[in-house]
């Protein structure tokens, strides 16, 4: 719940209303629409509260680093897909041993 995540990421509910509608943070809803944040949701928040408190970025800087970041994350999953996948050309490509 709202109040919940609010206190254990340490902000108001208000900041975690404002960063799902600055579409920085999509928690899943009920089918009574209440908000459930998952631990993934409660470290994005500590992220966005690092980089806004600390590093001083406003929220439309943080939208693109996370997207970097999302998308970086993307590119390793595919690089280690590529990297398994090749293995396995590999060794499909081994001639069989002669018995």
């Amino acid at each position: 719940m709202i109040s919940i995540a609010a206190s254990l990421a340490g902000c108001h509910p208000r900041t975690l209303r404002i960063y799902e509608e600055e579409g920085l943070l999509e928690p899943v809803r009920t089918h009574t629409n209440i908000r459930l944040y998952s631990d993934a949701d409660l470290a994005r928040v500590r992220c966005i509260r690092y980089l806004t408190q600390v590093r001083r970025v406003n929220l439309a800087g943080v939208k693109l680093l996370l997207r970097f970041r999302d998308a970086d994350e993307l590119l390793d999953q595919l690089a280690a897909l590529q990297a398994e996948g090749d293995r396995d050309d590999e060794q499909d490509a081994e001639p069989a041993a002669n018995f």
